[in-house]
């Protein structure tokens, strides 16, 4: 195993085990809704600042043939394991501010270890830019999110928190193909790698998507069937259209299959994490009362 792998691979493995920890402490499905809202909050932000704004470079070596698709294993790491489940651990066993600066301050010696090591490098992020997003902006917010979904959620914030919650499943089940099997790109001359496209206009592409099933898993339909043709015909739409226009180039003959059938999948999950919300919780004894 690389030097970088173990340290990434450690991060994550860590992570993983925390997430069950929590899971079995509170035995509620509230904690896994909660994890998919926190990385998908992530992901918007890492949208901006990371896929668009190229604020920070990982090098785990877990992807060799490209060393931007490299970094988004990094970013994976961090942003999809790391800190939602920290932020699930939080809010779900209910801890005070000082387990908060302690989380906070853990973040920031990692980040700087990370950099001593030379397996991270900051291009105009830095450390002190971390520290506060997470104190007053991401741990917090964990603690509201685990609060409305204690009750039914109805209106805008359901479909907020819907779209939290399904946006990384469609993210990660969008981009892992295409990081390790190269099976698509996106050419658009934004920036001087092709991965780089890809990753900043599949970015967009996976956020207007989720925005369609949001939409389209909450609009009554006579027919309920009929979204589950309407998503993956639109979806071959767009994606033809892409394709069309230089913008996608596909590299394997099953991509396009792949893509229609990942649709229905995120249809169906979308469809059944909103009953999920909209019920809200079961009523079982707290554990941690």
């Amino acid at each position: 195993m690389e030097f970088n792998s173990f340290w990434y691979l450690g991060l994550a493995a860590l992570s993983i085990l925390l997430l069950i920890y929590v899971y079995l402490k509170t035995k509620s499905n509230r904690i896994l809704l909660l994890f998919f809202a926190m990385v998908g909050f992530g992901y918007i932000v890492e949208t901006v600042i990371y896929n668009i704004g190229h604020s920070y470079q990982y090098y785990p070596k877990l992807i060799k043939h490209d060393s931007f698709y490299d970094s988004n294993m990094g970013a994976i790491a961090s942003n999809a394991l790391a800190l939602p489940v920290v932020a699930t651990f939080i809010a779900a066993l209910r801890k005070n501010w000082l387990w908060i600066i302690f989380f906070v301050s853990l973040f920031a010696v990692i980040e700087w270890t990370f950099l001593k090591l030379n397996i991270y490098t900051h291009n105009w992020w830095r450390i002190g830019y971390t520290a506060p997003g997470l104190l007053l902006v991401y741990f917090p917010l964990a603690k509201l999110f685990y609060q409305l979904l204690s009750r039914p959620l109805q209106g805008k914030l359901h479909n907020i928190v819907l779209f939290l919650c399904v946006s990384p499943i469609s993210a990660n089940l969008q981009f892992m193909p295409v990081m390790f099997f190269s099976i698509r790109y996106y050419d658009l001359g934004w920036f001087d790698m092709p991965s780089k496209d890809t990753t900043a206009f599949g970015a967009i592409y996976y956020l207007l998507a989720c925005l369609f099933y949001v939409w389209i898993a909450k609009h009554h339909w006579k027919l309920k069937w009929f979204k589950y043709v309407l998503t993956p015909l639109l979806i071959y739409a767009v994606n033809l259209l892409l394709q069309k226009t230089g913008i996608l180039h596909i590299q394997v003959w099953w991509d396009p299959w792949y893509y229609v059938i990942l649709s229905v999948f995120v249809l169906k999950c979308t469809v059944t994490i909103s009953k999920h919300l909209t019920t809200g919780p079961q009523k079982t004894p707290d554990p941690l009362n």
